[in-house]
């Protein structure tokens, strides 16, 4: 498989936000979302090829029970729902990062998908494939990233069009920090009653000089 980078940190986003968590980012993305913090996981000049059973054995030597796929956009590598059903045999709870534009009917129903939804401000909110949110199981999450008052007026629409609260709880909100002070979220979803959780990125609050490997 094409590996961008692997390590072991803190999980900073989703309702598993604080635990310790070992990532695996895949290389390759197709989509080039404005905001993006991981564009250098675009391109296979700065990717390895690890093999399936090599990363699971990096995996158990973390020492940790939480996995995170990621990318890029993991789904674009025929390879990744095989390392996702090793991953599960072995016992680790998984989670899968994917931007909402390619079909995650094969991921297996054990998995926790983390399933984007572009708001306009990415330039992708018409690419997403929409049978995905049918298909959330309720330990599953729907992720908006929002960057101005425009995109969470989008969110919230998304939400009733698509009837999200009767696929899954974990529908979350999180502000572009470079664009969106959190505090301007917090206060519109107060006031609007939003049924959604806010959700910053706490590996940028505590490692906010460093980019990578966290």
């Amino acid at each position: 498989m094409q590996i961008c980078e692997t390590f072991t940190s803190i999980q900073g986003e989703t309702t598993h936000i604080g635990k310790p968590c070992f990532f695996i980012r895949l290389s390759k993305c197709n989509l080039n979302c404005r905001w993006c913090d991981t564009k250098y996981a675009f391109s296979d000049l700065d990717s390895k090829e690890i093999k399936i059973d090599e990363l699971i054995e990096m995996a158990i030597l973390s020492g940790v029970k939480l996995v995170n796929v990621t990318g890029g956009e993991p789904l674009l590598q025929e390879n990744t729902i095989e390392l996702l059903n090793k991953l599960i045999k072995k016992g680790f709870t998984v989670l899968l990062e994917t931007n909402g534009s390619i079909p995650i009917k094969k991921v297996p129903d054990k998995v926790i998908i983390i399933l984007d939804f572009k708001c306009p401000s990415s330039g992708y909110s018409e690419k997403m494939f929409l049978e995905n949110y049918q298909m959330l199981k309720k330990m599953d999450e729907v992720k908006f990233v929002i960057e101005n008052e425009k995109d969470y007026r989008f969110a919230l629409n998304k939400i009733e069009e698509l009837n999200l609260q009767t696929k899954t709880q974990n529908i979350l909100f999180s502000p572009v920090l470079s664009k969106l002070a959190p505090r301007f979220l917090a206060n519109w979803m107060i006031k609007d009653k939003t049924p959604a959780i806010l959700q910053v990125q706490l590996h940028k609050f505590i490692w906010p000089d460093i980019e990578r490997g966290v």
